[in-house]
């Protein structure tokens, strides 16, 4: 099941969209990343899995202060998506995705913000991917954070 919801969302991702709007791909993606692992774990219970989180995951990607990836899963060619939650507020989560991780050289490619969720398709150092944030619903003041990183051919 997991792998078919990583290459239901990788193909969303390959196929993309330009618009400004979320579109309804950009919104099967972002509900795969939601099914790849539970986001109810709060920090204090998260145990943190190793880096490096798989071969199809850049190493080079970075998280913000305070973050625990708690999930790993490698679908080899259809992705890998890590889920992690941090103690970092949603609009700090949100600031480090669009200024701390582009200057690390993955630049967004498009994306969206609500009031409690963001995501975004970016691409960087031989990969493409897709995060969703979002304030968590069971742990107050802590946002999870999700990346499908796929690598490119």
């Amino acid at each position: 099941m997991r792998a078919s919801l990583l290459a239901v969302c990788a193909s969303v991702l390959l196929l993309g969209t330009q618009s400004g709007c979320e579109s309804p791909a950009d919104k099967a993606a972002e509900h795969s990343l939601a099914q790849a692992a539970d986001v109810t774990t709060c920090r204090a219970q998260a145990k943190p899995v190793s880096a490096p989180y798989a071969s199809g995951f850049p190493p080079t990607w970075t998280f913000p202060p305070r973050t625990t990836v708690y999930h790993a899963e490698d679908s080899g060619q259809e992705g890998t998506i890590v889920t992690a939650i941090t103690s970092t507020p949603f609009k700090g989560v949100l600031g480090y995705l669009n200024h701390d991780a582009v200057h690390a050289g993955f630049a967004i490619t498009e994306g969206e913000t609500e009031a409690h969720d963001a995501e975004a398709n970016w691409t960087g150092h031989g990969f493409r991917g897709r995060w969703a944030i979002r304030e968590s619903s069971q742990c107050p003041g802590e946002t999870v954070v999700q990346v499908l990183a796929v690598k490119r051919g």
